[in-house]
């Protein structure tokens, strides 16, 4: 028989209560469905569900519109920098029994 301790995830083990991280064509296509879903719901669907979706909608917009912001100040910042800056030299190799 076995115990509960036994039964109980590891550290790190994906059924953790951990958030899903998500990249931005994920966070986009499950924007795009989500949206999807609101418009084929029904007039009889519980308020509290309209609003949960409705309000996730709300938060994905979000995230993607501070993710556009960060991209677009980076590439600024990118774009002010002098060539010689953006390209950062690699030390020469050390000599090898090759090249010697």
């Amino acid at each position: 028989m076995l115990k509960d301790q036994d039964m109980r995830a590891f550290h790190g083990q994906m059924s953790d209560n951990q958030p899903i991280r998500r990249n931005q064509a994920e966070k986009e296509k499950q924007l795009r469905d989500l949206k999807e879903t609101l418009a084929s719901m029904k007039s009889h669907t519980s308020p509290a569900l309209k609003e949960s979706v409705q309000r996730r909608i709300k938060e994905l917009e979000t995230e993607l519109r501070a993710a556009a912001r960060e991209k677009a100040t980076r590439d600024a910042n990118r774009s002010e920098q002098p060539q010689d800056q953006q390209r950062q030299r690699r030390a020469p190799r050390r000599n090898t029994i090759r090249s010697m």
